[in-house]
């Protein structure tokens, strides 16, 4: 068999970013050019982010080439291309509506100075029509010559047949409202991605590391991209962390509100994790580069944070459907208006303007724009404060929630045991000799809970003694001779077995088991020494959080959990919780998670992003969270909150929310105000001026409506 060269080429795919992007018919224009572009395999264009997917050899400048109708500016995505801000009066497309201004403002001077209509005000108007139209008249023409309509094809048609039939004056305005709309369009866009830009910045270009060079040990500056795993990367006081690692030297608090949104400095150690993008603030640090710098944890945000923008939600498919056949559909109602009423009154001037007015008022420059900047404005709020929305999609389905299930461990309680009370039984002991020789057997126990003993006797800054022939008895505790003395520490029907258990300890125990606490009787080979109580505690926010989610958003609130029914009662009880599914395995969550959207509908589940992955999967939207330290989250949950932090659960659904009232209103404006312009028609009463201010005020309301969302706080 023969195997053509050309056939084992793999073509290659590279990301680039666009500049002046900032219309989304324009958008699918370029990206439709690109794919015309022969050496071009495919092309995918995120409008959201400003981003192009390109599979095949082509070059920057042939790009641009494809973008020239609209000035789009190409960089590749790897270039940390510094992007300088114009100022407005800068800006090449407002310099031209200022031009055009400034001759209609003369012209109509000169039309209250003279006579209207006369020759040279009307070379004023035409000449603010070319100056500032000629952008749109080039790209309407060849948009009319390939049968393509969009909004410039309207308004090249409207403003020429304005100035066929004398309306000068009209038209040279109609040309400068249309320039401020777009103007408008451009800066909400902006603004919009304005947050992405923002995660861009974050990393330093640049780090100090120290690596082996001819058997020595050297520091040198090296660009991000070059930097390698295992490298010691050297920060100082007050500088950003260029990339993800472990401390490997030094002690410092470390800033990482860039990550997971919360501003309060945490204290790294030896051996502690960082994050590319936060900021090191009071000692020098060096750490040990874990990952390379498109790997870091920063960087997997941007990449799913630029993915989210670009899925469509639902409402934005609806839109960009209805779209589609609006702008033909405006065109045939502007042609029976002008040619209608026309023939049947003999009164052809004033139905071809009313005509042309339609194509201006019929512009769906407000309609095209009402979800997307909305949905990239809360997905970007939202990241900045340290949740990570993966779609608009996700963003619309969680305003619609009914019902929300959580994990226990981890999630409503802290997930780290902790050592409640300690009781020492008839006074054999003081509590401190007891912690010590307890933590003394559990030092060398596999137990869950013997963690939380050590760390108690670390607090309590106790000197552990050595444990001697340790032996482990699985399901009941563990043994071993500490300081001479043999100390049994397990559950109470082991102890019971040894030695004698007393009714009124026995009361006592039973009481903090009602309570949810997991309890270690400890003992010699005579007597009981004492008890340990243990529990997880319950996140100090929890149950604030669930107050306001019945407040606000939630008809129902579940908790499922493997613990034991007792316990999860409990904490049910304290939290206000409604209803509880304890002893489940993961399967279990599943099925349960199955009867709860048969009974709510929307279910949302919120839990760690690993154990609860079939639950989190099944659930309409799972929410994963402290997803700054684990890939899992990041890969599993639809929305991530990047800090261990419950809280961000009710501003998260108060943004999604608030955004799908938003794009209702935005759709709403965007037609409403058209329909009633177009209702003018009737009494015939329609302007080019109204049907302008029509086009023109829908698109400011969508633009002001969705930048509200950028103050939606925790």
């Amino acid at each position: 068999m023969n195997i053509r060269r050309s056939d084992l080429i793999v073509e290659k795919t590279v990301q680039y970013r666009l500049e002046n992007l900032s219309c989304a018919n324009c958008a699918a224009k370029f990206e439709r050019n690109v794919k015309d572009i022969d050496s071009v395999k495919e092309a995918q264009l995120n409008f959201g982010a400003a981003k192009l997917t390109v599979t095949g050899d082509v070059s920057v400048s042939e790009l641009e080439a494809a973008g020239a109708f609209d000035g789009i500016k190409v960089s590749p995505a790897k270039e940390r291309k510094v992007i300088e801000k114009i100022p407005f009066y800068k800006r090449r497309e407002n310099q031209l509506a200022g031009f055009s201004l400034l001759f209609v403002l003369i012209g109509v001077i000169c039309s209250f100075v003279f006579n209207e209509g006369q020759l040279y005000e009307n070379s004023l108007y035409a000449i603010a029509i070319v100056v500032g139209g000629y952008p749109i008249f080039i790209t309407g023409i060849k948009n009319l010559l390939r049968l393509e309509f969009d909004m410039k094809t309207l308004m090249t048609i409207a403003i020429t047949g304005a100035a066929i039939i004398g309306e000068w004056q009209e038209a040279a305005i109609v040309v400068f409202l249309f320039a401020v709309s777009e103007a408008l369009e451009a800066y909400s866009m902006n603004k919009a991605r304005e947050s992405i830009t923002q995660l861009i910045d974050l990393t330093p270009k640049t780090a100090v590391i120290k690596r082996v060079h001819d058997t020595n040990l050297r520091e040198m500056e090296l660009a991000t991209e070059d930097i390698q795993v295992g490298d010691i990367l050297i920060v100082k006081p007050g500088q950003k962390i260029a990339m993800d690692g472990i401390v490997a030297a030094g002690v410092s608090t470390v800033n990482q509100a860039a990550i997971t949104g919360e501003s309060v400095p945490v204290t790294k150690n030896v051996g502690d994790a960082v994050f590319a993008g936060t900021l090191n603030e009071a000692g020098a640090l060096e750490i040990e580069v874990t990952k390379r710098v498109e790997d870091t944890t920063i960087a997997k945000i941007i990449h799913l944070v630029e993915e989210a923008q670009a899925e469509k939600a639902p409402s934005q498919k609806f839109v960009d459907r209805f779209a589609k056949y609006y702008t033909p559909f405006i065109m045939l109602v502007a042609l029976l208006v002008a040619i209608g009423p026309s023939i049947v009154t003999g009164d052809w001037m004033h139905w071809v303007y009313q005509g042309l007015a339609v194509l201006v008022v019929g512009c769906p420059c407000a309609l095209v724009i009402s979800t997307p900047v909305a949905i990239v404005t809360a997905i970007g709020n939202a990241a900045r404060n340290g949740v990570l929305i993966k779609g608009g999609a996700y963003l619309e389905e969680l305003g619609r929630i009914k019902a929300v299930a959580f994990d226990k461990t981890g999630t409503l309680t802290k997930g780290q045991p902790e050592v409640m009370e300690i009781i020492v039984e008839n006074n054999a002991e003081d509590s401190r000799t007891l912690l010590a020789k307890i933590a003394a057997v559990e030092k060398k126990s596999q137990h869950p809970l013997a963690r939380a003993i050590l760390a108690k006797a670390f607090e309590e800054k106790i000197t552990v003694p050595t444990v001697q022939e340790f032996q482990s008895v699985t399901g009941k505790g563990a043994y071993g001779t500490v300081e001479g003395e043999v100390i049994y520490a397990g559950s109470v029907p082991w102890i019971q077995s040894r030695v004698a258990v007393s009714q009124q300890l026995l009361k006592k125990i039973d009481q903090l088991a009602s309570n949810g606490h997991s309890v270690i009787v400890a003992a010699n080979n005579e007597r009981v020494l004492g008890v340990l109580s243990i529990a997880d505690q319950i996140r100090p926010e929890s149950k604030k959080v669930i107050q306001k989610l019945h407040e606000n958003y939630i008809k129902h609130t579940v908790m499922l959990t493997g613990d034991a029914q007792l316990t999860a009662q409990k904490i049910a009880q304290q939290l206000q919780i409604d209803d509880i599914r304890a002893n489940l395995l993961p399967h279990h969550k599943l099925q349960a998670m199955k009867e709860l959207q048969q009974q709510y509908g929307s279910v949302a589940m919120l839990g760690d992003g690993v154990n609860d992955a079939p639950a989190l999967a099944s659930a309409n939207i799972g929410i994963a969270m402290g997803g700054a330290g684990t890939d899992a989250a990041l890969e599993t949950a639809q929305i991530v909150f990047m800090a261990d932090d419950l809280s961000k659960l009710p501003y998260t659904m108060k943004l999604s929310k608030k955004a799908l009232k938003i794009i209702k209103q935005n759709i709403t404006f965007a037609l409403g105000l058209k329909l009633v312009a177009i209702l003018l028609i009737i009494p015939g009463w329609l302007t080019l001026w109204i049907a302008i201010f029509a086009d023109m005020g829908a698109t400011l309301i969508v633009i002001l409506n969705s930048l509200r969302l950028l103050k939606v706080e925790k």
